[in-house]
């Protein structure tokens, strides 16, 4: 895979579920914390050579952002960094807790 690809709210959960793929937020700390997807790992500057160490090149990688925007850019950066499937998860966060649940942190 040269290119991430897109994935949608609906496939991310699925995916989630068959544990077929880990998710990576990108949001800022504060948000991260009042709220985001079960299992997510939080993605800064500061985890990204962790992350790196302990996920093998081969595992599927969903970015998640506030709106799915940032979330491409990041994705493309994971793939330049050795993953061989990333995607971006369209709508992001906000789409996400529309409809399906989500660990609060308040």
């Amino acid at each position: 895979m040269e290119q991430f690809a897109h994935i949608s709210v609906q496939e991310t959960q699925q995916k989630l579920a068959a544990k077929e793929a880990r998710l990576v937020d990108i949001r800022d700390e504060q948000s991260f914390v009042a709220g985001h997807i079960e299992g997510a790992v939080h993605l800064t500057n500061g985890t990204l050579v962790n992350f790196t160490q302990e996920t093998d090149f081969d595992t599927p990688v969903i970015v998640c952002c506030y709106h799915g925007v940032s979330s491409q850019q990041a994705a493309q950066f994971l793939l330049h960094q050795g993953f061989e499937e990333v995607y971006s998860m369209d709508g992001g966060f906000e789409a996400w807790r529309q409809s399906l649940p989500f660990v609060s942190g308040e």
